[in-house]
């Protein structure tokens, strides 16, 4: 199982969204529960951020590889990078 990094920014309502799917998916399911999710806020973290290549927030990235970034449409697009998380 691998740390997933999320980026954001604190008032970015898409970032929100992805929060809620989060939080949904773990409550649904006890084996994302035990996900490491580490939140970076981009603004207070420039130095972080910026040694990843990214344009849009949210960006979820799996060990250093990106595997979303921006708008998430569905909770499935966050169930796939988890089950990316568990299976790597």
């Amino acid at each position: 199982m691998k740390k997933i990094l999320f980026f954001e920014l604190r008032l970015c309502p898409h970032c929100k969204k992805a929060r809620r799917f989060i939080d949904q998916l773990q409550a649904d399911n006890p084996l994302y529960q035990s996900l490491e999710i580490e939140y970076i806020d981009e603004r207070k973290n420039k130095e972080l951020a910026a040694q990843y290549d990214y344009y849009l927030v949210p960006s979820l990235y799996i060990d250093n590889q990106k595997v979303h970034e921006g708008k998430m449409k569905a909770i499935e697009e966050m169930e796939e990078i988890f089950k990316k998380a568990l299976s790597v």
